[in-house]
């Protein structure tokens, strides 16, 4: 009888990572952004916080900008839809970043999310080789604390947090669809409605009292709604002084205007 020796599986081998900036002659990707949603999303969620006073100075906001790491001696980036750090070191006057090394430059980031593609589901890879999968890279190399998918087409909202093993667990929403981030002290949830010609569905901040944050535009239409109905009530108020006038000249009483 032949027998078979069983042949003992050595676990993979941890990866070694160096936290080295972006050397300046490494040509970054170039790829086009998959719908006209993608920079909307983004420019909207960095809008409401900064009509809102919370971007504070140390922080840094970013969309499809590189975040770098070197592993096992290769430059490996990423550039997700879009990312906050909350604490990062300042750059120098008139320098401008063209990418982001988490621990040389600052903070991992706190959040990370990409809007979901019609392609090959790269947001949700765990190839842990080159050219390495998105997801993996976010929770095993980078460690952000939380990381969000979501799908624009129909609104579909996916929030991942690392555990105490630093693994991403699938976190539930609340009664209304929303996920609290304690970073920011704010709701993220989806809400359909018009932008900027857009009718989509939209990811949406709202604090800890259920207001949501406006966008400029809605701001805007605020002033423009609270502006006439100041006019009005000035109208109404004109309109109901000429029928005072009227009722006290066919009393025979004529006073001053003054005295109205």
């Amino acid at each position: 009888m032949v027998q078979f020796q069983e042949r003992k599986m050595s676990p993979p081998s941890q990866p070694h990572v160096v936290w080295e900036l972006l050397p300046e002659d490494f040509i970054l990707p170039d790829d086009p952004v998959e719908s006209i949603i993608q920079p909307l999303l983004a420019a909207a969620l960095t809008e409401a916080l900064d009509l809102a006073g919370l971007i504070t100075a140390t922080m840094m906001i970013a969309t499809n900008i590189a975040l770098s790491s070197n592993i096992d001696g290769k430059t490996v980036v990423k550039a997700p839809d879009w990312y906050l750090v909350s604490n990062v070191t300042p750059t120098d006057i008139g320098t401008i970043r063209r990418s982001y090394t988490p621990h040389r430059e600052g903070e991992i980031p706190a959040v990370v999310m990409e809007f979901l593609s019609d392609t090959d589901g790269g947001e949700y890879s765990v190839r842990p080789h080159p050219p390495f999968g998105k997801m993996w890279f976010y929770e095993k190399i980078l460690q952000v604390p939380i990381y969000v998918i979501f799908e624009p087409n129909y609104g579909f909202l996916e929030v991942r947090q690392l555990n105490s093993e630093g693994n991403y667990q699938i976190q539930p929403l609340d009664e209304n669809g929303r996920f609290y981030f304690e970073c920011l002290h704010l709701y993220l949830g989806v809400w359909q409605g018009q932008r900027l010609g857009q009718n989509a569905s939209w990811l949406r901040w709202w604090d800890q009292q259920g207001k949501l944050l406006y966008w400029g535009s809605e701001l805007i239409q605020q002033e423009k709604q609270r502006t006439e109905q100041e006019r009005q009530r000035a109208d109404n108020a004109e309109l109901e002084l000429v029928k005072l006038r009227q009722l006290l000249q066919e009393s025979g009483l004529n006073l001053p205007d003054s005295e109205l």
